[in-house]
Parts: C-alpha cells; sequence; structure tokens
C-alpha cells in the first residue's frame, strides 16, 4: 500500500459544502485515496525518506507553516502551445488565429506536440494545477506527454470541418473518436472522461457538431471488457469575441449556443465546457442554464486579446456555472492559475462596479469544485475530503506576503501565487515535492524544448 501523510498542516482549505477551514490537521492518503482528516493526534507514521520511495512506503510531508488545498482546475488550455509563447503578439483574436496555425502546420507534428505538452503539464503541475481541460490537435500525443509529467489531463480528437494543421479529414477525426476510449486506457494515467472538442461553431457546421454528439454517445455506450463505464464530456470555443458571433451570425442565423443547441449539445445529459463565453446573449445563458453547463472563464487571455470582459454577475445570476481557465500560452503567455483567479475577480469587480462581485470563496470554487463538477469529476475530485482521491496542493505560507493569515480564501486569490507551491499531489502521488518534479528530467526537457521552439519561431516568421 501507498502512503502519504501530510501532516500538522497549518491551515486546510477543505472546499467542501460549507468552504470550511481547518487549523492543525493531518491529512492520510492510501493508495491515491484520502482516507483520513484529522487533528494532529490522528494517525502518523514514522517519517520515511521520501525520495526513492516504492508503493508499499509510507511518505510523510511536514505541513508545519504551510497551506493544503484542492489541486487548481484549468478549464480550458492548450497545453502543446507552450512552444508557441510570443509569437502572436498586439493583435486581435483573428489575426492571432491566421498567425499562429501557419506555425502549428509546419512545426506541430506528434513529436513535438506531446514535447509541449509535457512542457505545459509541468508548468501547470509546478503552479499547484493538478487537472487540464486541454485542447489540441494529436490528442493522443498530447496526452502522452501530459501524463508523464503526471497530470490529471482531460483531452479529446479536435474536429474542424477543413484538413487543419494536422491534415486529418472529418471522417479520419471521426474514427480518431471511436477509438478514443481504448486509446486512453492504453495511455493511462489518472482517471478522466472521454472528451470529444470540436475547435468551434465557426470552424465545424451544425451537421458535423451533430454527428460529433451522436458519435461520443455511442462511444460511450459500448461495453469496454474489464473497463468502468466511461463519462462523456464536450467542449468547444464559444463566443470568444464579438467578432466570432457575427460570424456565426451570417454563416447559420444564430448565435454560437443557439448553433450548438441545435445541434444537439445542450441536452444536458452530457457535460458541456463553454470556452470563454465572452459574449453570451440572454437567450444564450437560458440555454445553457438549462444544460447545466459550465462558462470557462479565461480573463486573462480575453483582456490580452482585447476579446471583452466575462459579466461575471450576470452569467451567475441566470445560472450558469463558471469555472477558471489560463487559455494556451501563445495567447494568454502562461499558464498561472493564481494570475488567472486574481484575473477573474479584478475584472468582475471593475466591469460591475460592485466590490462584493466574485467573492474570493466563489472564485476558488470555480477553479476548484466547479471546475471538477463542470469535467463530471467531482465525486473524485475538486475538495479535500475522505474518499475523494487527493490531488492536492501545499503552499509555503513563510512568505511576508502571506504573513499573517487572516482570511484563507482572501490570501490565496488576492496574494498567492505559484512561486508558494511546493508539494503538488496527484491521485495519491507527490509530482512535485520541494518545488522539483520527481518525474521528469527538468533540464532535458527545457532543452529540447527550447530547441524545438527556435523551428517554430522560424516557421511563424515566414507565416507573417
Amino acid at each position: 500500500m501507498r502512503t502519504v501523510v501530510i501532516q500538522d498542516v497549518s491551515y486546510l482549505l477543505t472546499v467542501d459544502e460549507h468552504d470550511t477551514v481547518l487549523t492543525d490537521v493531518t491529512v492520510v492518503v492510501q493508495d491515491g485515496l484520502i482516507t483520513a482528516v484529522g487533528d494532529r493526534e490522528g494517525p502518523q507514521p514514522a517519517p520515511h525518506p521520501t525520495a526513492g520511495a516504492t508503493p508499499d512506503e509510507t511518505v510523510v510531508i511536514g505541513g508545519r507553516g504551510r497551506l493544503l488545498l484542492p489541486g487548481l482546475v484549468n478549464l480550458h488550455t492548450h497545453l502543446p502551445m507552450t512552444l508557441l509563447r510570443g509569437l502572436a503578439e498586439d493583435v486581435d483574436l483573428q489575426a492571432f488565429l491566421t498567425r499562429v496555425w501557419a506555425a502549428e502546420g509546419a512545426v506541430m507534428d506528434p513529436g513535438t506536440v506531446e514535447l509541449g505538452a509535457t512542457l505545459g503539464a509541468l508548468e501547470s503541475l509546478l503552479g499547484g494545477c493538478t487537472t487540464q481541460l486541454d485542447m489540441y490537435f494529436h490528442h493522443e500525443a498530447a496526452h502522452r506527454g501530459a501524463v508523464a509529467a503526471g497530470s490529471r489531463h482531460v483531452i479529446g480528437p479536435v474536429f474542424m470541418d477543413g484538413p487543419g494543421p494536422d491534415g486529418l479529414a472529418w471522417d479520419e477525426r471521426l474514427t480518431l473518436l471511436r477509438a478514443w476510449r481504448t486509446a486512453l486506457l492504453e495511455i493511462g494515467g489518472p482517471e478522466v472522461p472521454l472528451a470529444a472538442m470540436p475547435h468551434a461553431t465557426y470552424t465545424c457546421s451544425p451537421e458535423h457538431l451533430a454527428e460529433v454528439v451522436a458519435t461520443l454517445r455511442e462511444t460511450c455506450a459500448q461495453p469496454t471488457p474489464g473497463a468502468a463505464p466511461v463519462r462523456p464530456v464536450l467542449t468547444t470555443h464559444v463566443s470568444e469575441n464579438a467578432a466570432e458571433n457575427a460570424d456565426v451570425l451570417a454563416r447559420h442565423g444564430a448565435t454560437p449556443t443557439a448553433v450548438l443547441d441545435g445541434a444537439g449539445w445542450l441536452t444536458g445529459d452530457i457535460p458541456f465546457v463553454a470556452g470563454h463565453g465572452v459574449h453570451l446573449s440572454p437567450d444564450d445563458l437560458s440555454l445553457l442554464a438549462a444544460a447545466d453547463a459550465t462558462v470557462a472563464h479565461c480573463a486573462g487571455s480575453n483582456q490580452k486579446l482585447a476579446s471583452g470582459a466575462l459579466p461575471w454577475e450576470q452569467v451567475r445570476d441566470a445560472g450558469v456555472r463558471l469555472g477558471i481557465g489560463t487559455d494556451g500560452c501563445s495567447s494568454s503567455n502562461d499558464l498561472d492559475m493564481w494570475q488567472a483567479m486574481r484575473q477573474a475577480a479584478l475584472l468582475a469587480r471593475l466591469t460591475s462596479g460592485r466590490p462584493d462581485v466574485a467573492s474570493a470563496h466563489d472564485v476558488l470554487r470555480a477553479a476548484t469544485i466547479e471546475g471538477a463538477r463542470a469535467l463530471g469529476l467531482d465525486h473524485l475530485i475538486g475538495s479535500v475530503e475522505p474518499g475523494k482521491r487527493a490531488d492536492l496542493v501545499l503552499l509555503d505560507l513563510g512568505k511576508p506576503h502571506l504573513t499573517p493569515v487572516h482570511d484563507v480564501a482572501a490570501l490565496l486569490v488576492f496574494a498567492a501565487g505559484r512561486a508558494d507551491v511546493t508539494d503538488v499531489l496527484v491521485d495519491g502521488e507527490v509530482v512535485v515535492r520541494d518545488g522539483v518534479s520527481t518525474r521528469l528530467d527538468t533540464a532535458d526537457l527545457l532543452a529540447r524544448a527550447r530547441d524545438r521552439g527556435a523551428t517554430a519561431a522560424r516557421a511563424a516568421a515566414e507565416a507573417s
């Protein structure tokens, strides 16, 4: 049995139903499952060195002077685009896509995608983000890379009417979706749903969108010998900027959300995550609320590309769930969920003129349990409670900017950052220890990323 004991934690933000904050507690994890959350007099096996621990050894992590919380959930990102960071600056979404797609077609083969996903997953994990809803071409390669770093990585085939940077025809994409369940089991990694992710309503026709959801249902309904039933999830870009809305309205006479509804996406039986959702009409919000859908709010990317400001309080008041995303590194330039939370809170207050909108508790829940719920994983992750899988993050409170502690949620949203993260567990495995990956040769990874990034830069320059 693999046991991890996080001992004498100074503060534990559980993100349970009551947002309970506990002090001076010990958390016990056995075979990936949280089995005990109690006071410091609870189970305390003798300390054992963490380096080289085997599955039947006990790892003890000291929690004194530290804060423990659930792993963060990035509800919209493109991990392999770490290799394209900084290649499309000072442009809007449409110009950004023109430049980036050219570079992707030139350099982002499966090997490069795997490398970029590993780098992106490492950046995420070092910053306390344990789960990512990723969207990228060559999804199998991306999944291998992220899982190698230790992430709980949700991805699936990307769909576009045209060939796209990966050069695939539509029928080939459907074949990948039908085979994804088996491939997902073969690659392994922490439990995740089976995802399908058309790029957008301006790159996929309504007929094709309907075909995707029908194929996803069929694939999930087929029994796999020796495997548990799989949960599905759908995601796509929705109303990211005003030009997108105008384009889709001109093509189809409807908003992106209405197009998805007509294609059978908003029936409520499959979790749906709308990436961005900046420009949603009241009717759009009503459709999303009725489907119990979630909008992945990417405040940093939306501001950087001048896409607009999502009206947090209007979305919430309409009954639509909100999660937090970073978007990809080539648009937001980083995968920092702490910054994404802070930007979401501040932008909501600025645009509403109300300091009580997007409270620290609300934003933290959006980045943890609400993100997990959006993926159909809230029974497994998103809070620190016995019976859940151990996706956990420890922060060092011994910093000037984190001293003293008055309001734990406010401290995390408005003061903490990824440099404060010391240890990270995913599915009970310590994947970051004292700020260092336990799985990867980081120096080698960075060297390979620099080399491939140079090739991407040359391709982008030629495309522009």
